[in-house]
């Protein structure tokens, strides 16, 4: 009698709070003993299925493996687990299920367990420790770093798949996709075709970046809509086996600069409401990061158009072609101190310069333009007759009194006609990488192993400076470049020059062009830690 009671006391209870308690037989039978809350919302197999069928796909594999752990182990489980829900079976929610084996009269094994709902607790938590990820993000002068580290915090949690994109172009104006390494794959899924742009540029693509407002696509595994979207993504989402396909604006004061894409998978459900949601919260955390870079982005085009209003194309003169070109460092404001200048000075002579000014940022930038200018005006007043190491000294002296950069390299050279075929080149070098001469019958050299180079500019008053002869026939180029082609952190510049002018011999030997050579002499783009300015002068046969 007291028993019966008890038991009516605990279903009256059970009936109570928002939890269920439940019997899973040794043959999978599952009984719902009381409760409610969960109770009338969750899916129930049917005679002939699987009660694993009720838990969300890609939650099965871990909660079999987990399940099994605790029928060996006969200890208790606790855990969180997606469970189809009763009214919406393509729809799963978060659910917090307790279960403990007991023998029953046959001794075969059972289980006794309470399942309550978990959504709002496991929203919460992942919400937290995925805006934890998004916080410590750093402004990335290339945008991959904010954009890996969000692929890497929603996948496979939130997604099968994420691809990143910077949208570029000016506020009303056309837009483009770009692609960036913020890529993240769940394990087997197929590789992403090469995202060299516009994978996914499509209408449907569009019209987010233009209203700003997220947009899921939801279809049959492996057969999205042939229309709104790339051929080369529709290929893509038919191998993967896509669901659905999520399009998630990035704003930044105001302005879409950023697109993100997630797509489920393999069957996957696609996300809810609610997914969608947390989606959108954990990818405008990149706004931080992406407003700071495009702060130095704007700085470091300041700096490279001033730098590259200071770099006039070179001065024609008969009987010699000049190639130039520069090419800015990789990283955002990495810009500013290098130049090049060729003057011509008469008919049968110019002078030709190469320096670096100590920085890389707009101020670099601003004393690069004060300096070659200052030198680009004492070489023309001097005439084809002046000594370099002379024209240097008073660049010195006036950009000291002037209180100018704390310090400069520079070669300075004049090339003047001695002969239909030969050209006398004097130059003096302050502190600067040496030139590398280029014979037309013989391997090429550093114009240091004739004389050592003079200190830099600006780093003591009266330093007597000296000046150097060659001579240059038909055929043959002379190389001027700064220092960021051979000098690079935790390598020997020593080493360097000598692989620079091993590469240079080889290319010479492939006859390949001027103008490719010295475009084939820069450092890979991930290897470019400085900017890099280079000017070459080749005596042309035919003359």
């Amino acid at each position: 009698m007291n028993q019966e009671r008890l038991l009516r006391h605990y279903a009256a209870l059970m009936s109570a709070v928002p939890q269920s308690v439940w019997v899973l037989s040794a043959d999978g039978v599952v009984t719902l003993l009381a409760g409610s809350g969960m109770r009338e919302r969750l899916w129930h197999p049917d005679s002939g299925t699987s009660w694993m069928d009720a838990v969300h796909p890609k939650d099965r594999d871990w909660f079999r493996r987990a399940w099994r752990r605790t029928a060996e182990e006969r200890s208790p489980l606790d855990t969180i687990v997606r469970v189809r829900l009763k009214d919406a079976p393509d729809r799963f929610r978060h659910i917090k299920i307790i279960a403990v084996p007991v023998l029953d009269e046959e001794g075969d094994t059972e289980w006794v367990g309470t399942a309550a709902d978990a959504e709002d607790h496991w929203r919460i938590r992942m919400r937290e420790k995925l805006l934890a990820r998004m916080a410590a993000v750093p402004a990335a002068h290339d945008l991959s770093e904010a954009f890996l580290t969000t692929a890497a915090a929603v996948v496979p949690e939130l997604a099968d798949a994420v691809a990143v994109f910077h949208v570029r172009g000016e506020p009303g104006g056309a837009a483009s996709l770009t692609s960036t390494e913020g890529v993240g794959l769940a394990p087997g899924l197929p590789s992403l075709y090469p995202l060299d742009r516009d994978i996914l540029w499509g209408a449907t693509p569009r019209q987010v970046i233009e209203s700003q407002e997220a947009r899921l696509l939801t279809f049959p595994p492996g057969e999205p809509p042939e229309d709104g979207l790339s051929k080369v993504s529709v290929r893509w989402l038919r191998r993967a086996g896509a669901t659905s396909v999520a399009l998630l604006p990035v704003v930044v004061d105001g302005r879409a600069v950023a697109l993100a894409t997630t797509t489920t998978c393999r069957g996957n459900p696609p996300p809810d409401e609610a997914d969608l949601n947390l989606l959108q919260d954990v990818f405008q955390q990149m706004s931080g990061p992406l407003r700071r870079t495009m702060e130095l982005q704007r700085i470091r085009d300041r700096a490279l158009a001033l730098q590259q209003s200071f770099l006039s194309p070179p001065s024609a003169v008969d009987g010699v072609s000049i190639t130039a070109l520069y090419h800015p460092a990789d990283s955002a404001a990495e810009v500013g101190g290098d130049w090049y200048d060729a003057v011509r000075l008469s008919a049968d002579s110019l002078a030709l310069s190469i320096g670096d000014i100590a920085g890389h940022d707009l101020e670099a930038a601003a004393a690069m333009g004060r300096v070659n200018s200052l030198l680009r005006g004492l070489a023309y007043d001097s005439g084809p007759a002046a000594s370099p190491a002379a024209t240097l000294s008073r660049l010195d002296r006036i950009v000291q009194a002037l209180d100018g950069p704390s310090m400069v390299t520079a070669v300075h050279a004049v090339i003047r006609r001695v002969a239909p075929h030969i050209w006398r080149v004097t130059l003096s070098n302050a502190g600067h990488p040496p030139p590398l001469l280029i014979p037309r019958d013989a391997p090429p050299r550093y114009l240091h192993d004739l004389m050592a180079p003079d200190p830099p500019l600006c780093v003591t008053d009266g330093l007597p400076r000296t000046d150097l002869h060659t001579v240059i026939r038909e055929g043959d180029t002379l190389v001027f470049y700064t220092d960021g082609l051979v000098e690079a952190p935790g390598t020997d510049i020593g080493d360097n020059l000598r692989r620079l002018r091993e590469h240079t011999e080889a290319l010479v030997r492939a006859r390949v062009p001027l103008a490719t050579l010295i475009r084939r002499l820069l450092p890979p783009a991930q290897n470019r830690r400085d900017d890099i300015a280079v000017i070459a002068l080749e005596a042309r046969t035919g003359q």
